[in-house]
């Protein structure tokens, strides 16, 4: 007899960037696995992206249940329509350049929207949900975060009916990086903390998709913890012609953070030293970019080699990756940061190209581009062997060269990741 497993998730086409793909596939491959998915979404959220091509990934026999939302992001939109826009895409201002509205913002959001600016979704969910599990005899429920407060769904449905509850962490909670800039007082630090341990001691299953969260969670709690990281799904986009010129692609927002200096600095003096480098170089940026990444690049002399393509369909992010000379995943140095895998890296991985990543020390993603052998992972401090590296992939480029060779890549498809997690249902 097929499994049954209800679904509960905030992202859901037409959803666009990252935080739809993990369940959207999962639930396109679980029926192959024998289990039935039955996805609880809001009936009328607030999307900060949109990609409504997702939608044809939904086959018409997924059960899809709705329930409506109240958005406080829709009342700071009167407040200001640009900074509710950014803050609810996880674009967060340094302290220096913050308005008086993003602050008082910050401070709203983070001390009385406790988990998220979701929580008052919690009650009227647990109330619906809570008629469909008596009415059709459902056994499991999964609930996947953020926005955190849908593993308190799952955790009170859990103590009503005794389900078996399954929750799933794309990012950590505490600890993720945004979390420090939202002016907690202690108190509220503190409810953050009891509802993060109180949800992974109730839960039967905790997911994660990093090998670092669950090292940071294993220390909160002895319930099991299963790493099943994001992953690529084949996409069919053929006839996609490499670029003439020497492209270097960053698919993704580029938060102010998230802008390594070293690169720019790296890219300006082979523009300088190098002969033709100056003529073949193109910088594109496929997504959001903050502005002190643009100053950044202004500063060395770069602007005139960018191509701001801004927010695309997921489809279309993907012809950008395989028609690029080479890719760039970057990611905020810092020790929050290191747990970080997102999304496109797994598609980067497929895409025949090489990656030029940078980020912290020891960090996951480093682990994965090392063990398939495709790209080279730098630190923010590694001007020379980055400069002998974009040199190198420069000179394969001119000789038509330039591609990826990579190991062991099918653990990481959506089908076989799938029926790693339809092992645990």
């Amino acid at each position: 007899m097929r499994k049954r497993a209800l679904i509960i998730t905030y992202y859901w086409p037409p959803a666009g960037g990252p935080g739809v793909q993990r369940w959207l596939k999962f639930v396109k491959y679980l029926p192959d696995f024998d289990v039935e998915p039955i996805v609880f979404i809001p009936e009328n959220p607030n999307y900060a992206l949109l990609d409504e091509s997702l939608e044809s990934e939904v086959s018409q026999d997924t059960t899809i249940l709705n329930l409506p939302i109240k958005e406080p992001y829709k009342l700071a939109r009167f407040l200001s329509k640009k900074k509710s826009n950014t803050i609810s895409k996880g674009i967060i201002s340094e302290k220096e350049n913050q308005s008086l509205a993003e602050r008082l913002m910050l401070f709203v959001r983070g001390n009385f929207f406790i988990p998220d600016a979701r929580k008052n979704w919690v009650a009227p969910s647990v109330k619906f949900l809570s008629t469909y599990i008596s009415e059709n005899n459902i056994e499991t429920v999964i609930t996947t975060g953020p926005p955190h407060s849908l593993h308190l769904i799952g955790m009170q449905l859990k103590e009503k009916f005794g389900v078996k509850w399954i929750s799933d962490f794309r990012d950590p909670w505490t600890t993720i990086g945004y979390h420090k800039k939202l002016k907690l007082s202690k108190r509220s630090r503190k409810k953050h903390l009891f509802l993060e341990k109180s949800v992974l001691n109730n839960a039967d299953q905790v997911l994660v998709t990093s090998f670092v969260t669950k090292e940071e969670f294993s220390k909160i709690t002895n319930k099991p913890i299963e790493v099943i990281t994001n992953g690529y799904d084949y996409e069919s986009v053929e006839g996609v012609d490499l670029d003439s010129k020497f492209s270097l692609a960053h698919i993704g927002s580029l938060l102010s953070k998230r802008n390594p200096e070293v690169l720019w600095r790296v890219l300006g003096d082979l523009i300088k030293e190098e002969s033709g480098f100056s003529i073949d170089l193109q910088l594109t940026f496929v997504g959001v970019v903050s502005n002190e990444v643009i100053e950044s690049i202004e500063n060395n002399n770069l602007s005139i080699y960018v191509n701001r393509v801004g927010y695309v369909s997921h489809k279309e992010s993907v012809v950008y990756q395989k028609k690029s000379q080479l890719l760039l995943l970057i990611e905020i140095d810092s020790e929050e940061t290191k747990c970080i895998i997102p999304g496109k890296l797994f598609e980067y991985m497929v895409s025949n190209r090489p990656i030029i990543a940078l980020g912290p020390k020891a960090s996951d993603v480093e682990k994965i581009i090392k063990e398939t052998n495709t790209g080279n992972y730098f630190y923010y401090n590694d001007y020379d062997l980055l400069k002998t590296t974009i040199l190198n992939h420069y000179k394969a480029y001119k000789k038509n060269l330039l591609q990826s060779y990579p190991i062991g890549l099918q653990k990481y498809s959506r089908k076989e990741l799938t029926k790693s997690l339809s092992k645990l249902l």
